[in-house]
């Protein structure tokens, strides 16, 4: 047996692991954007403090270079998070000023403005922004590098700062999306609950449609629920058809056997136990024909549908003098002159056992019915639009205000005594049916006997 699983869950749970995965791409795009947010603010106050110290660098009249520098540029750095500031002041190549002498200079220039970059200084991680300048004598201009740099402690912290609070808020929205999915999983599944409230208060005879309402997802699956119900009560049906014409045609054959049995028992002669044997064994061969009929209606009963029939395209002349054929020895017996008129083949789209079976059910109630000495005619005609199949005799027929009625099951003509259930004709009616045919009953040549015609038409 398949295990369930829990729709509300299982969405919950695909909810959750795209929505984190997404977080996720979210928040390194985020950590990426607050890196750079906190870079640019910080450059900023770094350009500021180079430019101010480069503003104080002034030529002595020696020609060197000197400087004055204002720690106030320096204290527009600090910051809570107690980072180090750093600064140099460089002169021609090779002409150290002042400041730490080993902090890194950048080699990088950008025109008048500021280059920046990440380095280590005293292994710890600094942001370095380097200035390049002029002094000028009124005669020559001497060249000067103003570095800056600090420590990147209030950087990162500001970084983590903003990550934390985009997590904190992905984390809120994803925890409001499992909750609204799971309400409204709720309440979307309550018409499954119903439709599950519905089904399991029924009675176990109830097989009619369901009309409980359902979204239209969920539709199809009701309609096939319905059509297996409805194939389930026409099954349950035939079944109890079957049954019920079973015990009830069977039980007057089976008294007949019995009845002869306990003859066969008193006989005081050979004779008498032969003659009780021999109605016992018709009484038998009745009983396995009434059989043989019911399954046979059990079967068309079942194939409602025409796609549940192995139709195809057959010579009904060929099936017809077969089976002619196989039946002129019964006949013969029975007194009965049997023939078959019929020219070339003639294609029909069916199925060749139930055709078979329309064929010996018409042929064999001209047999039991037309009496000893009459003649039956199988006969194949055809047209431009249809084929037709005819079995005629000239026997004593039925009665114009009885051919409807020998259509219906156990329904039989006048003569009751000849052995039979009634069920030749509408076995006939119903393989007719699966077929769009047509079952015709008339009297035969000259008003005699009785002329049984199937027409199929055309495809």
């Amino acid at each position: 047996m398949t295990s369930a699983y829990s729709l509300r869950r299982r969405l919950l749970f695909w909810l959750l692991i795209s929505t984190a995965g997404l977080g996720v791409v979210a928040l390194a795009d985020t950590y990426r954007e607050a890196v750079q947010t906190s870079n640019i603010v910080s450059d900023r106050v770094l350009a500021g403090s180079a430019l101010a110290i480069a503003e104080r660098v002034v030529v002595a009249e020696d020609g060197s270079l000197q400087v004055d520098i204002p720690y106030v540029a320096l204290e527009m750095l600090t910051s809570a998070a107690q980072d180090r500031v750093f600064y140099r002041v460089d002169g021609p190549p090779g002409d150290f000023i002042t400041g730490y002498q080993a902090l890194p200079v950048l080699k990088e220039t950008q025109g008048d403005g500021a280059v920046f970059a990440d380095d280590s200084f005293r292994n710890e991680p600094i942001r370095v922004a380097t200035l390049r300048r002029s002094a000028s004598t009124g005669i020559r201009s001497v060249p000067f590098t103003v570095t800056v740099a600090e420590t990147t402690i209030a950087r990162r912290q500001l970084a983590r700062a903003i990550l934390l609070r985009s997590a904190l808020r992905l984390l809120f929205m994803i925890a409001g999306a499992a909750i609204i999915v799971w309400i409204s999983v709720t309440v979307a599944l309550r018409p499954l609950y119903k439709l599950r409230d519905a089904i399991g208060e029924r009675s176990p005879d109830d097989l009619h449609p369901i009309e409980q309402s359902v979204p239209s997802e969920v539709q199809p699956l009701v309609d096939t629920v319905n059509g297996f119900m409805v194939r389930l009560q026409s099954a349950l049906d035939a079944l109890r058809n079957f049954t019920g014409n079973a015990s009830h045609q069977l039980r007057t054959p089976l008294a007949i056997i019995r009845t002869q049995l306990a003859l066969s028992a008193r006989a005081t002669s050979l004779a008498e136990a032969q003659g009780a044997a021999l109605k016992g064994d018709q009484a038998v061969a009745h009983a396995e024909r009434i059989l043989a009929q019911l399954l046979l209606m059990a079967k068309i009963d079942a194939a409602t549908a025409k796609e549940a029939l192995t139709a195809a395209s057959i010579d009904l002349t060929a099936i017809a003098q077969e089976i002619t054929g196989d039946l002129i020895p019964i006949a013969a017996a029975a007194g009965i002159d049997l023939g078959f008129e019929g020219d070339g083949p003639e294609t029909i789209h069916a199925e060749p056992l139930l055709i078979g079976e329309l064929l010996r059910n018409l042929i064999g109630n001209a047999i039991a019915y037309a009496g000893k000495g009459a003649e039956v005619t199988v006969r194949i005609t055809s047209t431009a639009d249809a084929v037709r199949l005819e079995v005629e005799d000239n026997g004593p027929g039925i009665p114009p205000e009885k051919l409807d009625a020998v259509r219906q099951r156990f329904s039989r003509g006048n003569d009751t005594a000849s052995p039979g259930a009634g069920l030749g004709l509408p076995i006939v009616e119903e393989i007719c049916g699966l077929f769009n045919a047509r079952l015709d009953l008339e009297p035969g040549r000259d008003g005699k006997g009785l002329k049984a015609s199937v027409t199929f038409e055309r495809r």
